[in-house]
């Protein structure tokens, strides 16, 4: 069969066959099959849908970053794991581990031909091959977005109603600031997100000390460890997702909160709803008996930063008039007993 047919149904550029280190071995390298068959029938036995399922196959040229993938929290999604083991007993753990976490969460992990092949597939949809099957390096608004579209990436372009982040409007993308190691992992196994050690930060760029105005340096001075860069640069409202049900999904709504960080008491960082309610794995027979040991809020960095906001406009919008911290008052409804611990009232100033 020329190659030219042979390639066409699978929208591959023919330039690509004799370009692309990729195809030199023939489709069935990696999606094996039978190619020397008459019968489509017999020459997709074995076919292999998504080969890089199994990062060990792209670790036959890139080794290297399969090595370290493997153990990645986009490969592993561990953090969805442990963001929600803490309220679980260890019989019921065993459930969510053999009933909910391999059915769901680990459905949503990302393999190497997610980021450059073919968009990944949320809810059984995927927008396809990123440039006809060739190997993209990286194109963030068909990866990054597709699997951070519910949350993160439209507060990031403005899409979900505010201002887009100044990031963005400069130009920069997901991985100007989330880099390689971050990504493809360095060998380090992590449980969350947070304790990713080459995780970007404000500082890496924003150095303490280079302000060009004294009002911003005494500023920053005054509220070094005491607040995260967030809490006063978040440009407004971004997602909050309550009401979380096991194959039902939660409810998107747009908030902005201030609190201690979970993770950090001294420090007083913008919240993010985690939409675990209390009957949400229910339906796979559990009932959270540690459900009140971890809060309903996380600390998050926003992707809607602006340099001026009315935080940072007016002393008074925190010290006096104590805007968007939670309270007892605004906790959600029915939450855990834990979320009380993050309430901060900041002092009056003199």
């Amino acid at each position: 069969m020329p190659a030219e047919s042979q390639y066409k149904s699978y929208m591959v550029d023919r330039k690509l066959i004799d370009t692309d280190p990729h195809f030199t071995e023939g489709c069935p390298s990696c999606h094996r099959g039978d190619e020397k068959a008459s019968s489509r029938e017999k020459a997709h036995a074995g076919f292999v849908k998504k080969p890089s399922m199994d990062p060990g196959l792209c670790g036959k040229c890139h080794d290297k970053i399969a090595k370290t993938y493997k153990d990645a929290l986009h490969f592993t999604t561990a953090g969805l794991r442990h963001g929600v083991s803490g309220r679980f007993s260890a019989k019921e753990l065993k459930i969510f581990d053999e009933k909910v976490f391999q059915q769901s969460c680990r459905s949503c992990h990302a393999s190497c031909g997610d980021c450059h092949v073919m968009s990944p597939s949320i809810a059984g949809v995927s927008t396809g091959l990123l440039k006809g099957h060739q190997f993209v390096a990286r194109d963030d608004g068909k990866t990054c977005a597709t699997c951070h579209g519910g949350r993160v990436y439209p507060e990031f372009t403005g899409d979900f109603g505010g201002s887009a982040d100044i990031h963005y409007q400069k130009g920069m993308t997901c991985l100007d600031c989330h880099k390689k190691a971050e990504l493809h992992g360095t060998g380090v196994v992590y449980t969350s997100k947070t304790d990713v050690k080459e995780k970007p930060a404000c500082a890496n760029c924003h150095k303490p000390g280079s302000e060009k105005t004294e009002k911003a340096k005494t500023s920053h001075a005054r509220h070094k460890d005491r607040l995260s860069c967030y809490a006063c640069h978040s440009g407004g409202v971004y997602t909050q997702c309550t009401d979380c049900h096991l194959g039902k999904g939660a409810t998107p709504k747009p908030a902005f909160f201030l609190g201690l960080n979970p993770r950090d008491k001294k420090t007083v960082t913008t919240l993010r709803i985690t939409p675990t309610v209390r009957d949400t794995f229910a339906s796979a027979g559990i009932a959270m008996e540690k459900y009140d040991s971890v809060p309903n809020y996380w600390g998050t960095p926003t992707h809607n930063i602006k340099k001026r906001t009315e935080r940072t406009r007016s002393c008074q919008v925190c010290h006096v008039e104590k805007l968007d911290f939670l309270t007892k008052e605004t906790l959600i409804k029915n939450g855990s007993k834990a979320n009380e611990q993050l309430l901060y009232s900041p002092k009056p100033i003199k």
